[in-house]
């Protein structure tokens, strides 16, 4: 790691890095140690659903990893002791009781002050050892998002179905907003703080990651990405993603963003569609019409006449929701502005 990050002196309990809500200064913790106030506070968070199998050894990986940083796990409703275990390991333990991984980030990301967040998942399949690089990383370049690219080299910890359906995906991303991540899947990134404070999360279960990357494509923030190994889960611990069912909803999430984001391109699309069909439908009456000045079938007429009236109040739907588009563009690049950048976290925390 840099030398910044190596000099943070490792504190203990849950007062570690200042996360008991100081401000300017320096932070003490429970046992007198003090963490300078020019360092950044790191969070890991961890969403975890029936881990418990695999949360101890990824506390436990990330605890080593970035021994400074306050670990945090979000509980989404587990059957199993996954809170006992995360809280024996070490981990801030907090419930999120609206089920789903898109309701448990909006309230990791509400809930927990840090100037850098690590966020991962609690299946042990995550590299915690590229943690430190990859905050390096957006320190160095002040990135808001660093997004963790996997690369397995185990069959079984990436499904054949999950690779291509994230190739397909992210190809898509790429058509659609015309540039994309490798890995738009990936749940391991670390974020600057005004990224998290910024992101109005709107998704509710695994496509929160396609909404991550659209937000940062939309607002241009500087993003970059960082190969990491990617590991089977141990032994014990269940995937609970589905290739066909989370596909289509992270699908359905790209089409709904485009129509957000790109609403004259969405709403243009379907008037040009109208139109064509218009045009084809009444093109056999103009050389009636042209030599007798009569139109000899009117209900095709009026189906033409009725598809390019529909044609033209889509593409006027897409220039008003394009107006409106950009002010809310303009909204949220306001409010991420309002934060400072990765590397200024130590004045942005004193002002």
């Amino acid at each position: 790691m840099s030398k910044g990050l190596s000099s943070l002196q490792k504190v203990k309990g849950l007062d570690r890095l200042g996360l008991n809500g100081g401000k300017g200064g320096a932070f003490s913790d429970s046992v007198g140690e003090t963490v300078s106030a020019a360092e950044p506070r790191i969070a890991v968070l961890l969403p975890c659903y029936n881990e418990a199998g695999a949360i101890a050894q990824t506390v436990a990986a990330f605890g080593a990893a970035l021994p400074h940083a306050a670990i945090y796990v979000y509980d989404n409703n587990s059957t199993d002791d996954s809170r006992g275990i995360a809280a024996a390991a070490g981990a801030i333990v907090r419930g999120v009781r609206q089920q789903g991984k898109g309701h448990v980030v909006r309230r990791m990301f509400a809930d927990v002050d840090a100037d850098i967040y690590v966020m991962a998942d609690g299946d042990a399949t995550y590299d915690a050892t590229a943690a430190p690089a990859m905050v390096d990383m957006m320190l160095a370049n002040n990135f808001d998002m660093v997004v963790g690219a996997r690369k397995s080299e185990v069959d079984a910890a990436y499904r054949r179905g999950h690779r291509l359906g994230n190739r397909v995906l992210t190809g898509l991303l790429r058509q659609l907003f015309g540039r994309s991540f490798t890995d738009i899947l990936s749940g391991y990134r670390v974020f600057s703080r005004r990224f998290v404070k910024s992101f109005p999360v709107l998704s509710a279960g695994f496509e929160i990651e396609t909404e991550m990357s659209v937000h940062a494509l939309e607002l241009a923030m500087p993003v970059a990405e960082h190969v990491t190994r990617y590991a089977a889960r141990p032994e014990g611990s269940e995937s609970k993603l589905s290739t066909w069912r989370d596909g289509w909803r992270i699908l359905r999430t790209i089409m709904q963003l485009y129509r957000i984001e790109r609403p004259i391109w969405f709403f243009g699309a379907i008037a040009a569609v109208f139109a064509l069909v218009a045009v084809l439908i009444a093109a056999p009456l103009l050389p009636t019409y042209m030599a007798t000045g009569q139109v000899p079938r009117f209900p095709t007429a009026i189906l033409a006449t009725g598809l390019m009236i529909v044609a033209v109040l889509n593409g006027m739907c897409g220039l008003i929701l394009d107006t409106v588009v950009r002010g809310r563009r303009e909204m949220r690049r306001l409010a991420y502005l309002t934060f400072r950048a990765p590397s200024d976290f130590a004045i942005d925390r004193r002002s």
